[in-house]
This record gives structure tokens, sequence and C-alpha cells, in this order.
């Protein structure tokens, strides 16, 4: 249902330029490569064993015959019929921008913690991103999301995405694309709705992997620690002072924990390295990277 919707939203848009529709599956089994096809798209398949964010988007790049790449994911869709083109604009006239990514809103059925973190990081004004060096690395200066971004395909030949990253391989992609002197546009009129409805446990998951993955995004500057952590109390504080302005003030006892959470997975999620296999498994989406990972340390120990 949520790849139909998407599709849908796709079908809908006013453009004049063609549009290829390609999508990876990794071994679905509920009618979705089916409906892909049905409705004109490539579908190329990967193994699910062996899934990696990185080398999926570039599997998709490759195969793809346009000029423009916009990446998004099943359970996102068009908030209009103009999302398209205010997403690629930017590519077409400003050749100082590498990436454009757009805004993700919340589902009608979004919890207010979840309404609140979209807000905060996808909110209502445009803005572009640039950095001096490393030490202009941050949360805000990395942000891209390949739930809904466009890249010209010549910067995607020049930095493609890294193949073995499981995750967040976007923040991954902007950090070396801001360092190599190119700049990141946020379009906020390019909209898709998309939110979570994570529990306790995958929000710490989630952002567990978030945090293992970052010293190659918004953890990289020198830093990056210390203004994480800064950060994060600004933002607790902003989001317990809109839940009680806006009458939710049921939610902020979930909120803290909820927060906590995400906080703590971020926290271990930066020094997986000090943990032992069997935690990062159990606190991860993805165990069988950290098998995978492990297996290829002990290759390379015993060489």
């Amino acid at each position: 249902d949520d790849l139909r919707r998407c599709l849908d939203g796709i079908a809908r848009q006013r453009t004049d330029e063609d549009v290829e529709t390609l999508i990876v599956d990794s071994g679905s089994r509920d009618g979705s490569r089916e409906l892909a096809q049905s409705r004109g798209a490539r579908v190329l398949e990967v193994d699910a064993s062996g899934f990696r964010h990185g080398a999926t988007r570039n599997l998709a790049a490759a195969q793809a015959r346009g000029d423009l790449l916009v990446f998004t994911t099943q359970d996102a869709y068009a908030a209009d019929e103009h999302w398209l083109e205010r997403l690629c604009a930017p590519l077409r006239t400003d050749g100082d921008v590498a990436g454009v990514y757009g805004r993700q809103l919340p589902h009608a059925d979004a919890s207010p913690p979840e309404r609140f973190f979209l807000d905060f990081l996808y909110g209502p004004l445009p803005r572009v991103q640039r950095v001096k060096d490393a030490a202009d690395l941050s949360l805000q200066t990395t942000l891209f999301s390949n739930v809904n971004s466009a890249i010209r395909r010549s910067f995607w030949e020049r930095f493609s995405f890294a193949d073995e990253l499981f995750f967040a391989e976007d923040q991954d992609w902007s950090r070396r694309v801001l360092l190599a002197g190119y700049a990141i546009r946020y379009e906020p009129e390019a909209a898709v709705y998309h939110s979570h409805a994570y529990s306790l446990t995958s929000a710490f998951k989630r952002f567990f992997d978030t945090g293992a993955s970052a010293e190659r995004g918004f953890l990289a500057g020198p830093d990056s620690g210390a203004a994480l952590r800064s950060e994060a109390l600004c933002y607790a504080r902003e989001e317990l002072a809109w839940l009680a302005r806006t009458g939710r003030r049921r939610w902020i006892l979930y909120a803290v924990l909820y927060e906590l959470g995400k906080f703590a997975g971020v926290q271990l999620g930066a020094r997986h390295r000090r943990l032992p296999l069997w935690l990062k498994r159990r606190f991860s989406f993805y165990p069988a990277y950290w098998e995978q990972q492990a297996e290829l340390e002990r290759e390379s120990a015993s060489l």
C-alpha cells in the first residue's frame, strides 16, 4: 500500500521532462515487485542479506538514464503535483549546488514527538548549506536525506555513495561534497509525506545506527560531540515547551523517555567500537551487518 501511494504521487507530477522510475527490491513477497512493473517501473533486485543503503542507490543511479537523479523511499509520497519540478529546479540553475533535499511532512497519525522532530529538521524556510572546513561540519550543515533528494548525475559520478555503508549514506555524501567546496540546498516547497511510528525500542535502535554511522556525517567535525550534546539539550527544551504551549502536556513524560532513548542510542552508536558484537547486534536494526563486519575483521587479522 505504501508503494502504491508513492507511485501514484510520482505519476501525477506535472513536468515537461521524461520521468523514468527504477525500484530496487530486496526480496519482497507481498506483490510489490509486480505492482511496480504494472506501473511501468524497472525493478532491480538485490539480495536482502547483503543490503546496503549506499550500494543500493549506486545500483539504481548506474542503471538510470537521466541527467538528474531523484531518490525517495516506498513509504514517502509527494505532497502535491509540483514536488518533482521544485526539487529539481535548483540543479538546473545553480552549478554550485551539488544536491537538493526537500521537506518531510508527518502523516496524519504521527505522534507529537515525531511531528516536532520533522519540523525541527525540515522546517518551512529554505536554506543553503556550506562549510569552509571540517570544523564547520555539524548536524545542520551535513543534513541531507535520500527520502526526498535530487543530485546531478555528473556529481554522482564524481561522488558516488559509499557502497559499504549500511546506513546514512546521504550524510556521508553531503559531508564529502561540502568539503569539496560545493553547496547543499534545502527546498521546503518540494515536500513529501513521510514519518515513522517508532516505539521506544525501535527509536533507540534507529538512533543507535545513526550514531554508528555519524562519524562520516555530523560527528566528523573536531568538536562535534560537545556540539551534539548542547544541541540535544536545546532540542529537548524546545520540544517540552512546544508540547506545553500546544496543549499536549500529556505527551511530556513519553517525550522525555523517547528522547532519552534516542540520545542514548546515538551516544552508544558513536562508541560502537567499544561494544561487544552481541550487544551491537541487539542494539541495531541491522544485526547481519555487524556479523559481517566482525567476520571481515577476523579475516583481516588472520592475514
